[in-house]
């Protein structure tokens, strides 16, 4: 298997996975907190959503984030600018989205521009350097590998673990 196929089934994996982890909630499950100063899940999937379509589409393909071009910011009633990093405590406790079912268009969204884009890389582009802020130039693979799936699988964990401390079903692995 090329590297560039284990990005591939990685991201579908996290993307179905991240799907799935949502699936159900109420509002009020999804705004949980367990204590001041945590993350609700709510905020989790909205930061890591957000973050994926700047790597991809901004950082990456120089192109509009599905989040301002088709203005998700507008329809959520959201910051359109913030993606979570360096957020106060109260502005991440803050975020509300009315629903999973009024989220999961943006994110599955999402995961098909992040998808599409892979299919059009080879495995020599997986060196390419890009310039990331404020972490400086990095390779594409890098880039895919610590700042998307290490991140996202993290806040998928987090996930599961807000889930099982509200009675609901954990991590199914």
């Amino acid at each position: 298997m090329s590297l560039l196929q284990f990005f591939i089934e990685q991201f579908q994996r996290l993307h179905a996975d991240f799907d799935a982890v949502v699936e159900g909630l109420t509002p009020e499950q999804l705004h949980w907190r367990p204590s001041q100063g945590t993350n609700h899940i709510a905020f989790v999937i909205w930061h890591y959503a957000r973050t994926e379509d700047n790597i991809v589409q901004f950082v990456l393909q120089r192109a509009p984030t599905v989040w301002m071009d088709e203005g998700w910011d507008k329809r959520l009633g959201l910051d359109s600018k913030t993606q979570g990093t360096s957020m106060t405590d109260e502005d991440a406790a803050a975020l509300y989205l009315g629903s999973v079912q009024g989220f999961l268009p943006y994110m599955q969204k999402v995961w098909r521009h992040t998808e599409a884009y892979l299919s059009t890389l080879s495995d020599a582009d997986l060196e390419r350097l890009t310039l990331i802020r404020p972490q400086g130039e990095r390779t594409v693979e890098t880039i895919l590998t610590e700042n998307m799936l290490t991140h996202g699988f993290s806040h998928l964990g987090e996930i599961w673990v807000l889930r099982s401390l509200q009675q609901l079903q954990g991590a199914p692995f």
